[in-house]
């Protein structure tokens, strides 16, 4: 897990050391083992390492093959590098390192653009091929590691953050109106290409891109999920074993695909507690889990140690438990908010920032259970929307949207106002995937759109903050694809997520499998008051804000007035929605204009 960075230029000039310095900066926290550069002719490229395979300097990056005219940068994790290995020696191909970086640039050589689709995992990367004049650039099927780019008529910039390009210079910061609708209608997701920001795009998952030496770029996708039912039925007890080995396979790999211990962030939630128990099942004997709580509010519970515990005590594993104060959440919220590659709204941000600060000083790898609730149906919106007649938007915006388009305009001001370009760009989308099931086109519009610029994105920033590598074993490529073709109905029984929940009899406690649906909580950013009321208000009444002329001030009063009754559907603060956006404004991007 690394921070990668570059720059072609199609000026002629050669690029400025001085900006691959200042994103190499932005990016340090991302990797703390080892910096690299590169620089060649139009062609830059930086590299910020955290060592997990292969620890010897002979996987730093970049990672040059000058025979070849090949150099590459690549953060992420290829699960399958040692069968690509083993292939690849099978055809001659000689490695002089044990880790799989070596393996990505080896694999591009010898099958071209092609190699992409064999890689198992998730990745970002870039490689220059300097024979060819052109850099190419990809990114994993779900998008768990990022790649933004900034591409103007001299040079092409990318990176793992956006702070990294702003640093750089040169950016347009003015906003882009379809992004910042999708922003406030999809609780902070702005589905790729698109961001907050006009001069900012960011690589879609499962695309590669290449751009030649004039700037031309080409976008193509090369993996799609395929939502369409079985050729064959399965029976549920197909269904329930099929699930079974491919999950029990994805947390394998994850776990045995690493040089350093490999740890477990343990909620307290089925899925997790669902992870700790198959990796001791397969023999992981001296597991380290980590679970964070805060404190409580009269209208929910700020932990979940009570069914961590549980898991703890059956399993035995080497716990680590933390408690928050509501006073540390407030202090430290500005530090999460800095490591935001795009504003969050997630109560849970700063819970993983913070988490992920306690388990960084014990191990650099932990399984996460993100994703879970997106591939097995287990939100409470899912059954409404199953069971909601009409179009496909019709089912989806009433159950999902945080605001509809009519607030939206009571919201902003008419230099913002626009038409709906949220239930035009959920209509393509869902009207795009090739299966009769509803709840399955729902459930591949999630994995593959929302859900990547929302516990997936928010996972990767706030763990990599602290140079933590965090893997998703929930979406791992094959289980996805398995299971977005199971029936609706098999996965929705049960309050949701069935297979899982019959997995995990006789592995994990009872009271954890039947409990209600819990979500991570950190309830003084969902019932706002006190501090983090005036916090909230100090933001939306500051100057900044007011110039920036985004909000209309009767809309901030509404909810200033009556913030603990202002919840989106998804039950959500939307006080703090609109107070998160400008204060990642004001922290990362006019600090930088």
């Amino acid at each position: 897990m690394c921070g990668i960075c570059g720059e072609i230029r199609f000026d002629g000039k050669t690029p400025d050391a001085g900006v691959i310095a200042r994103m190499l900066s932005r990016m340090e926290r991302r990797g703390p083992d080892h910096e690299g550069r590169y620089l060649k002719g139009p062609v830059s490229l930086g590299h910020r390492r955290l060592s997990v395979i292969d620890l010897s300097d002979a996987s730093n990056q970049p990672w040059v093959d000058a025979a070849l005219g090949l150099a590459l940068v690549f953060n992420g994790a290829i699960y399958n590098y040692r069968e690509l290995r083993a292939e690849l020696q099978g055809k001659g191909v000689q490695f002089v390192s044990d880790g799989d970086t070596e393996v990505v640039l080896r694999a591009y050589a010898h099958w071209g653009e092609g190699f992409v689709s064999r890689l198992h995992g998730m990745f970002a990367l870039a490689i220059w091929d300097d024979r060819r004049k052109q850099l190419l650039a990809a990114r994993d099927r779900f998008g768990i590691k990022p790649f933004y780019y900034c591409h103007t008529r001299s040079h092409f910039r990318f990176a793992s953050n956006t702070q990294a390009l702003l640093s750089a210079g040169g950016v347009d910061t003015g906003f882009d109106s379809i992004a910042l609708h999708h922003h406030f209608s999809l609780h902070a997701v702005v589905p790729a290409p698109r961001t907050l920001l006009r001069g900012i795009r960011k690589l879609p998952p499962a695309h590669l891109m290449v751009i030649d030496a004039q700037g031309k770029e080409h976008l193509s996708a090369y993996w799609q999920l395929d939502a369409s039912p079985p050729d064959r039925p399965l029976s549920e007890g197909e269904w329930l074993e099929a699930t079974r080995v491919a999950l029990l396979e994805a947390v394998r790999r994850r776990r045995v695909v690493a040089d350093v211990p490999v740890g477990v962030l343990l909620s307290g939630g089925l899925d997790s507690s669902l992870l700790v128990a198959l990796l001791a099942q397969e023999g992981g004997n001296d597991l380290l889990t980590f679970s964070v709580g805060f404190e409580d509010h009269a209208e929910e519970r700020g932990d979940e140690f009570e069914f961590s515990d549980a898991v703890v005590e059956r399993y035995g594993t080497q716990h680590h438990k933390i408690h928050v104060p509501n006073h540390e959440v407030l202090d430290r919220l500005p530090e999460a908010i800095d490591q935001m590659a795009e504003p969050m709204v997630g109560q849970d941000a700063v819970a993983f920032y913070l988490l992920s600060e306690k388990v960084s000083q014990h191990v650099k790898v932990v399984q996460s259970g993100q994703g879970a609730d997106e591939v097995f149906a287990g939100y409470f919106w899912y059954p409404r929307m199953h069971a909601a007649r009409g179009s496909d938007i019709e089912r989806f915006s009433p159950f999902y949207f945080d605001r509809d388009h009519q607030e939206y305009l009571q919201m902003v001001t008419p230099d913002f106002a626009g038409p709906d370009y949220t239930s035009a760009l959920v209509a393509e989308r869902l009207g795009a995937v090739k299966t009769d099931a509803y709840l399955n086109k729902v459930l591949h519009f999630d994995v593959t759109t929302l859900i990547v610029d929302d516990p997936v994105k928010r996972v990767d920033n706030m763990t990599m903050a602290w140079g933590l590598e965090a893997r998703v074993p929930f979406l791992d490529q094959q289980l996805v694809e398995l299971v977005v073709r199971m029936p609706p109905e098999l996965k929705l029984r049960e309050h949701g997520k069935y297979p899982l929940k019959q997995i995990a009899r006789g592995l994990v406690p009872d009271a954890v499998i039947d409990r209600p649906k819990a979500y991570f909580p950190v309830p003084a950013l969902k019932y706002v008051s006190g501090a983090f009321l005036e916090f909230m208000r100090d933001i939306l009444t500051s100057r900044a804000c007011r110039e920036r002329g985004l909000y209309r001030e009767s809309y901030v009063k509404l909810l200033l007035e009556n913030p603990e009754q202002q919840f989106t559907r998804l039950q959500g603060s939307k006080l703090w929605h609109l107070a998160a956006l400008e204060f990642w404004l004001q922290r990362n991007v006019d600090t930088v204009v």
